[in-house]
């Protein structure tokens, strides 16, 4: 299957949530290319990027599963290589 670069923006709005994110994202680090993380004080929320390359299945399943964890909400953004 051909593989896809993406960004998935993440924010996270209960930090409760934030040990199984990381969980998921361990899942995942054969795909990711790279993260950053930025805490956001003044609305009390982090906002994270997430760079992968794998297949859109795969990234779908990644940004679904991230979507699920209670005061989280995912989208991903794909490119056209």
């Amino acid at each position: 299957m051909e593989s896809r670069v993406a960004v998935i923006g993440i924010i996270v709005e209960k930090p409760e949530s934030v040990a199984e994110l990381n969980g998921i994202l361990s899942d995942y680090r054969d795909v990711i290319i790279g993260r950053m993380g930025i805490p956001y004080a003044k609305k009390n929320i982090n906002c994270i990027t997430v760079v992968v390359d794998a297949s859109q299945n795969d990234i779908n399943t990644l940004c679904g599963r991230i979507g699920k964890l209670e005061g989280v909400s995912s989208k991903a953004a794909f490119s056209n290589v």
